[in-house]
């Protein structure tokens, strides 16, 4: 299965690194502005600024988690393509694992095992997800044109005269 606009290895890593802080940052400032907002005392200013404030100090934070973990997953990703010589979802799905593993290290081995099982089941459900979305978008197109790609080939076929003189 390709990856359709996946960069090469050594740059995928930077891309998703800085697209994970990306993710990280705008999520995590969406929540924390919520957040912010609802544990503030009552008043519109003092919400507003409570706001601000959870978003300046959480949301870099979880930005530079977000990043670690993508940077991790891609290096590992990368480390099995060139391994193992073939890029396909198990990689992703050991990368997973591998990556939650590592990032639990610190909290011992049951821990680990536990982020490591939690890891390659997440990213088995998207890789899955993802295969039976091509599976059913490429069904709908069974010799790969589109629906009106037919359709004008027949109009301009029935325009087209061919004389036998």
């Amino acid at each position: 299965m390709e990856e359709y606009a996946r960069e090469p290895c050594p740059w995928r890593i930077v891309d998703d690194c800085g697209g994970a802080f990306t993710m990280g940052t705008i999520g995590g400032g969406i929540f924390q502005a919520i957040k912010g907002f609802r544990n503030s005392p009552v008043g519109v200013n003092h919400r507003l600024r409570g706001s601000l404030t959870a978003i300046k100090t959480r949301a870099p934070q979880l930005g530079g988690s977000f990043a670690v973990w993508g940077g991790l997953f891609s290096m590992i990703d990368c480390s099995m393509v060139q391994v193992r010589g073939k890029e396909d979802p198990w990689n992703s799905i050991t990368s997973g694992a591998l990556t939650g593993a590592i990032l639990a290290a610190r909290n011992g081995p049951v821990a680990m095992v536990g982020s490591a099982a939690m890891g390659g089941i997440l990213l088995a459900l998207i890789e899955g997800a993802g295969i039976l979305l091509t599976r059913f978008a490429s069904a709908q197109f069974p010799n790969g044109s589109s629906p009106n790609t037919g359709l004008e080939f027949m109009t301009l076929r029935s325009r087209v005269t061919y004389s036998t003189d």
